[in-house]
């Protein structure tokens, strides 16, 4: 049965969407069975593992208002063990389509429910918003991953987006945990990258992961080829920091044996 996580924060901007790309992929290469669900309407994630945005026939939102099956709708991608539901700027219509459904915010928990089980890991690119496909994502998962940017703006909005996570807890999805709160856009040069890790991890604790994503340039150019990072670049930094993400991910769900010495982040 597959593991649903969720890449949720309603500020734009943070590394969602590249966090979602990146770890499915560094998944699908250490040979876990991936499924990357992009759910918001800007389709960075349908373009970021190479897809043409006007060769889409079908996606995400044809699941959500159509009543079509995920397997009518998945793509394989070029990574081996990676596939795509992609999504498209109709998704933008679904909100106000859907808002007299019965049960609106089980839709998408309902599309995916009869393929959990083909995959090991579904991860879903949230919108950066917290409207009702958020929602929808929040109650299909299992966990929610929260990229965090390493600047103080970013902090501003993790209280409203874990308000939210602690209403669907309690009123759509008992069993939905935070998987872990990332930092991204790292740079180590810079004082406040420093103080905003450190204050992230005071008051947050365990649920930080110890993986942090460092500024790369790798990373940013990757989407302009419809590429992973790991595809693009693997002896890059971003690719060893998604890489161990994954691990870190796997460790965290009992999926594999790895060593202390192997979740020391590589720089």
């Amino acid at each position: 049965m597959g593991r649903i996580i969720g890449v949720a924060n309603q500020k734009g901007g943070v590394g969602k969407t590249t966090t979602a790309i990146n770890l499915a992929a560094s998944l699908a290469v250490l040979e876990f069975k991936t499924l990357l669900v992009d759910a918001d309407p800007q389709a960075n994630s349908t373009t970021g593992v190479g897809f043409d945005l006007h060769n889409i026939t079908q996606s995400l939102y044809d699941c959500m208002v159509n009543e079509a099956a995920a397997k009518e709708v998945l793509l394989k991608t070029e990574i081996p063990n990676l596939d795509l539901i992609p999504s498209h700027i109709d998704l933008v219509g679904a909100e106000i389509e859907m808002i007299n459904y019965p049960n609106r915010e089980l839709v998408l928990k309902n599309i995916l429910d009869p393929i959990k089980e083909d995959y090991d890991f579904i991860i879903v690119d949230c919108s950066p918003s917290l409207g009702l496909i958020t929602v929808n994502a929040l109650t299909a998962s299992d966990a929610v991953i929260i990229p965090v940017q390493c600047e103080f703006f970013a902090l501003e909005g993790l209280g409203k987006l874990l308000n939210t996570i602690k209403i669907v807890q309690t009123r759509l999805n008992t069993a939905l945990e935070i998987e872990g709160i990332l930092m991204t856009m790292y740079d180590g040069r810079l004082r406040l990258c420093n103080q905003v890790v450190s204050e992230v991890r005071k008051h947050f604790e365990t649920i930080v992961f110890n993986t942090i994503i460092h500024r790369n340039s790798k990373i940013s150019e990757a989407p302009s080829v419809g590429k992973p990072v790991v595809l693009y670049d693997a002896n890059s930094k971003g690719s060893m920091n998604y890489l161990n993400l994954a691990k870190e991910v796997l460790q965290k769900n009992n999926m594999t044996k790895i060593s202390q010495e192997e979740r020391i982040l590589q720089v």
